[in-house]
């Protein structure tokens, strides 16, 4: 195989099953080994670089991985003399799995995933180190995209991390998903770990990919596993589950033929997927909060369902857009939220009130090194013809860290 596809294909590999290798053998071998089981996974993933350079990728390679780091851990262990050899015997790693075998080993896989989420929600852990553990050892995130998805400095997270496992050690004995009223108090934190990883899947902050699918189909089958459990249904769960439908349903449009950014305006929307945006509406429909407020994820599925159902970009329905988005910015104040509501502003009061807007924003918020930031003001600036586009693009481009993001503002300067 070509280095090239080759290293795609392991990448896709790592951001598909690092997270559910991790949690199976930490399901089987005990959260005391924690580290042990990371350098074992990752270890797993170098040998697949050497291995399948000369051989080719085995028909189930989640399997082949599997087996490798659990017997590359057994050896670990054995050295140490931390275990019984004989209690795990290595498996062969060329054997293949029979159907029942490979069924066994997705469910007991699936089981672990849902076991070690739960686990980093623990509630004697902070907010902040359940999501840090979470984003990490479920989602596989790198200390750059979790400093993104957070809002903080790759140090701080790479320290936090550190601190984290340590106080997972000592407060998680067993991976086990909790009884019903357990289950349900870290429900909440759980789903913004999901809601994470999402994110990160569908607007790549690093990289030349501006979609990482993978990671968003997996986000959506973490939250549908959760579903199939009765004590985790909430009208929070079908709300996230029908934004993260009506998200991904407008994927293929995303990107044109050369696999180059195309931006909502000049979307072809006869490519948005209509089944996913059938079974988003299923489950906004189903996600009815009776007498509480909408939950944020409640008010973005709302605001994708409008861009999904609007015939052309003209006749978007800007208006409840930014209704929507004026009443979670009540509920709970984000910048980045309010930087994006300035789109539907100035699509409804025009640009030059649009930066109004933003120069008001930029007094509360240090939007100096945000990429995002300059590209709105950009947009906006060549809508009347302000002499300051160009060099507002330029900084947009130099602030902006996604390849293909930052390609597509370069095409803009010619």
């Amino acid at each position: 195989m070509k280095q090239t596809n080759l290293n795609n294909t392991v990448d896709h590999l790592f951001r598909n099953e690092y997270g559910k290798i991790v949690a199976a053998l930490t399901n089987k071998f005990g959260v005391s080994n924690l580290e042990k089981i990371e350098d074992a996974t990752q270890d797993t993933f170098v040998k697949a670089m050497q291995v399948w350079a000369f051989k080719a990728i085995p028909d189930n390679p989640t399997a082949w991985l599997y087996r490798v780091a659990n017997n590359a851990l057994i050896d670990v262990l054995r050295r140490a003399k931390k275990m019984d050899y004989l209690e795990h015997r290595p498996l062969k790693e060329d054997d293949e799995d029979s159907s029942t075998e490979g069924i066994s080993l997705e469910n007991s896989i699936s089981d672990s995933q849902l076991k070690m989420i739960f686990a980093c929600c623990h509630p004697s852990l902070s907010e902040e180190y359940q999501l840090i553990l979470s984003l990490k050892l479920i989602g596989g995130f790198s200390n750059k995209e979790l400093a993104d998805a957070l809002l903080k400095k790759e140090e701080t997270v790479a320290k936090s991390f550190t601190r984290a496992k340590k106080k997972f050690r000592e407060e998680v004995q067993l991976l086990k998903i909790p009884v019903q009223m357990g289950l349900q108090s870290r429900l909440f934190i759980v789903l913004r770990v999901i809601y994470l990883l999402f994110s990160e899947g569908y607007s790549a902050t690093t990289g030349s990919q501006l979609l990482k699918k993978d990671i968003c189909y997996e986000a959506l089958r973490l939250a549908l596993l959760l579903r199939d459990n009765k004590y985790c249904r909430h009208p929070n769960l079908e709300a996230l589950i029908a934004l993260m439908c009506f998200h991904a349903s407008r994927f293929d449009a995303r990107l044109d033929e050369e696999r180059e950014l195309v931006t909502l305006e000049y979307q072809d929307r006869s490519r948005y997927n209509k089944e996913l945006i059938k079974i988003g509406i299923h489950h906004l429909e189903s996600s009815g909060t009776e007498d509480k407020l909408p939950s944020s994820y409640h008010l973005e599925a709302a605001r994708s369902f409008y861009h999904c159902q609007a015939k052309t970009f003209q006749k978007t329905d800007w208006k409840s857009i930014l209704y929507l988005y004026d009443l979670q910015l009540k509920q709970q104040y984000s910048f980045i939220l309010a930087l994006n509501r300035i789109v539907p502003f100035a699509k409804i009061n025009g640009a030059e009130k649009g930066l109004l807007e933003l120069n008001t924003l930029e007094k509360k918020t240090d939007f100096s090194k945000s990429g995002l930031f300059y590209a709105i003001k950009a947009e906006l600036l060549l809508e009347i013809k302000h002499v300051d586009y160009y060099t507002t693009l330029k900084k947009a481009i130099e602030h902006t860290d996604n390849e293909l993001v930052k390609r597509h503002l370069q095409k803009k300067l010619a």
